[in-house]
């Protein structure tokens, strides 16, 4: 028994890049920045960034398309997923992702104003339990 769960608050990278599955599933993808800033030992402030890429399936994947966009800043929980393939070349590639199941959106109300997500919409519950395993369902 275990316990897989990843609690992130960070800005986005870049605009949601979303596919849909043949199956008419959709599935949005973007990189989050999360930062800590600390103060090394000759006093000089220094920046730790660390890149994370989120992933969102069904009804949330379709909030993310419609009202995150780069810069925003974001609360993300889900969970580590770690997945391989074969590249056309035959090499075995791996890809760490955060495969969210809840995403809040932050900031004050003005900044969101152009997105116009409300607390209920920017907050959705995706059943990650039916997202499909095999990579051929996979866009990526």
């Amino acid at each position: 028994m275990g316990i897989n769960k990843v609690i992130l608050i960070g800005n986005v990278g870049k605009d949601p890049e979303v596919r849909h599955l043949d199956s008419g599933i959709a599935v949005t993808t973007f990189p989050l920045a999360t930062s800590e800033t600390y103060k090394n030992k000759e006093g000089q402030k220094v920046t730790n960034t660390e890149w994370h890429n989120v992933v969102l399936w069904r009804g949330l994947a379709e909030i993310a398309e419609k009202y995150v966009k780069k810069g925003n800043p974001l609360y993300i929980e889900g969970k580590i997923r770690t997945r391989s393939w074969d590249d056309k070349d035959g090499n075995k590639r791996y890809t760490t992702e955060i495969v969210t199941d809840i995403m809040q959106m932050l900031g004050s109300k003005q900044s969101n104003e152009d997105s116009a997500a409300t607390a209920s919409e920017s907050t959705t519950a995706v059943d990650i339990e039916n997202i499909p395993a095999g990579e051929d369902d996979l866009p990526f």
